[in-house]
């Protein structure tokens, strides 16, 4: 127990920090280190680590998406660090919704670039599972495949977030990151409060339906307070928050669920040894990818502000 809590405070600490940061080149970074880290994990659950060629491409894959993506909004600072490969990103202006990268004379953007890696990658492990054929299934290629689009894609999808308002960015980011792990804990003190009937006994069976439903009303209700008290009452802005935390406590879970089954299908207890006593960054993430990307869509469509 005391593993487990110093782990989590320690982890808590390296969270604040690259918050404490978050409007420097330093949160995309952080998100593509996270990235890399939990990419490395769901190869070596799938017994894909070891294959060099399959690795280093979905690394490249996913450790490279956040910072192409960052090119928009922090190039200033990114121009420190490339002008010596003869490297240049305009414009600077973040009222532009794309920069342009010149690499030696090429003109080309972000999401460019970032599909072209992704696209270049994918073709290095199709060539590798052609090789390899024998050694190598289906099963863990188009695995692989999945996790290096939805992973990159989702912990970006933490830089987006807090470039949807320069003034509010990190109050959102915090929020969307609070999303799942709110739920979590309601879900656990309703559970073992009042829990009586299982929710998926063979994939999790210490989840209960009432802790589930603890945890959106958990999530929903302090979603809520939080917006309310942030940017002032009103009974649209209520409701657009209690509605975001009620989804965004069912997607989590939905996320949560589906790493549990991937485990059990593949006989791991945890993803990693990074966190002791925790596991690894996808067994604290799982949720958080499929929460990240719901909350945005919603702030994005519906506004809080």
């Amino acid at each position: 127990m005391l593993t487990r809590i110093i782990s989590g405070a320690v982890g808590a600490l390296l969270l604040a920090v690259v918050l404490y940061f978050h409007d420097t080149l330093f949160l995309p970074i952080a998100v593509s280190a996270m990235t890399g880290v939990m990419l490395f994990e769901l190869l070596r659950a799938v017994k894909l680590h070891k294959c060099l060629p399959v690795l280093i491409s979905a690394e490249i894959c996913g450790i490279l998406a956040p910072l192409f993506y960052s090119f928009n909004f922090y190039g200033d600072q990114v121009e420190n660090f490339t002008t010596i490969l003869d490297v240049h990103i305009a414009p600077f202006d973040k009222s532009v919704p794309e920069a342009v990268i010149e690499i030696f004379g090429w003109r080309v953007s972000p999401s460019l670039l970032t599909f072209a890696v992704s696209l270049t990658a994918a073709f290095m492990i199709f060539v590798t599972w052609l090789r390899k054929h024998k050694e190598i299934r289906y099963e863990q290629i188009f695995f692989v495949l999945a996790s290096m689009i939805l992973v990159p894609q989702a912990m970006t999808t933490m830089i987006r977030i807090e470039r949807t308002d320069s003034k509010n960015g990190l109050f959102l980011l915090i929020m969307a990151l609070c999303g799942a792990w709110i739920a979590d804990t309601g879900a656990y003190f309703t559970g073992v409060a009042i829990g009586k009937h299982k929710l998926c006994p063979e994939i999790s069976p210490k989840k209960t339906i009432e802790g589930f439903i603890g945890g959106i009303l958990t999530t929903a209700i302090a979603y809520t307070a939080a917006f309310s008290i942030y940017y002032g009452f009103t009974a649209k802005r209520a409701v657009i928050a209690f509605v975001t935390g009620a989804f965004c406590a069912v997607v989590g879970a939905i996320g949560d669920l589906s790493a549990s089954m991937v485990k059990r299908q593949i006989g791991f207890k945890d993803y990693g040894k990074i966190m002791p006593g925790h596991g690894g960054l996808m067994d604290r993430f799982d949720s958080v990818l499929f929460v990240l990307p719901t909350f945005y869509v919603f702030i994005a469509l519906l506004g809080v502000q």
